[in-house]
């Protein structure tokens, strides 16, 4: 590769047309990001702190917000800071790191929520055998694949598009992404196109694990009140994150490799960008809501100080006013 490629910048011209609306942009940008790290950083605080949420669907969860407050890192600081410049530019070194945050991030949601379908399907369908299939180590080690496998991939993506040489500047996208560096190169590159449909078939693979997963617990739930029961309140938030995952990823997709340039820019942002919305601001959202063990820990956690206090407060009161 030229050694040239290293000191290029790319134009991101996902802002071009925004005009006046920039200040309006950052502060709802800024707004939605306080609210994902909030959200967030509260599960993993509460599943830490509270000794009852232990377990591996929890700890499975705390790593699933980890991986949130992980990949939006990659891309907010970023935007917002171009939301305050006149051109929104990048570096090639921060543009491959941008990539690389971002693609591992989207990555490990899809492994972690793996491991949560592998967790409730054995809590399902074996639950006498669930303490001796999901012990310390076996969490320790799903949770370390889940981060060990979008890593190592990613980083090979990475190093396929160094290869490649330069010669373009615009991305058209709110931020840098393989196909977008690709559609910059000098020559074509069905080498990193081959490996990047080797990657997606590895997801599908991992969707269709998870469906089959599902399938063998409905099958087992319906049989009972008590299973349907289960199944909504621990189940059905994985599933609808599974959702959320799976169709912010393909509108990405379909932004970065199909032509959409008929499609307004403000519709391709929205498309290109909902993977780095939905799943932080869902997945503490739907868990926190749906599941009462979280519920309960987050009120006992952040409420319970606080009334407490006010108890004590009112009876000192009360016994200042009676002396």
């Amino acid at each position: 590769m030229e050694n040239s490629s290293f000191h290029k910048f790319f134009i991101l011209t996902g802002l071009q047309q925004s005009g006046r609306n920039k200040a309006l942009y950052f502060y709802l940008t800024c707004t939605l990001y306080i609210l994902i790290i909030a959200m967030n950083v509260t599960v993993i605080i509460t599943v830490r702190v509270d000794k009852a949420l232990h377990e591996p669907m929890y700890i499975f969860l705390s790593n699933l917000c980890v991986n949130g407050l992980y990949g939006t890192v990659g891309f907010y600081p970023k935007f917002l800071i171009d939301l305050l410049s006149d051109v929104a530019v990048i570096s090639y070194p921060q543009c491959l790191t941008q990539t690389f945050v971002i693609y591992s991030s989207a990555a490990c949601e899809m492994t972690t929520l793996t491991a949560m379908a592998f967790d409730r399907y054995v809590a399902i369908c074996r639950p006498l055998q669930y303490h001796s299939i999901l012990t310390t180590d076996m969490v320790l080690k799903l949770s370390l694949l889940a981060w060990f496998y979008p890593v190592s991939v990613s980083l090979a993506v990475v190093i396929l598009t160094v290869r490649v040489p330069i010669c373009g500047s615009l991305i058209s996208k709110l931020f840098c992404d393989i196909p977008s560096i690709l559609k910059q190169g000098c020559y074509p590159t069905p080498a990193n196109r081959i490996f990047g449909i080797i990657l997606m078939m590895g997801q599908v693979i991992q969707v269709l694990l998870i469906c089959v997963s599902y399938a063998q617990i409905v099958h087992v739930c319906l049989q009972s009140s008590a299973g349907r029961r289960r199944f909504t309140q621990t189940c059905l938030p994985h599933i609808i994150a599974l959702f959320v995952s799976i169709l912010s990823v393909l509108f990405d997709l379909s932004c970065s490799w199909a032509d959409t340039t008929n499609l307004p820019l403000a519709l391709r942002n929205a498309l290109g960008m909902q993977f780095l919305i939905l799943p932080p601001i869902c997945n503490p959202l739907v868990y926190g809501l749906q599941l009462p063990q979280i519920r309960r820990a987050i009120l006992k956690t952040y409420l319970k100080p606080k009334v407490s206090k006010n108890k004590c407060n009112n009876r000192r009161s009360v016994i200042k006013a009676i002396g």
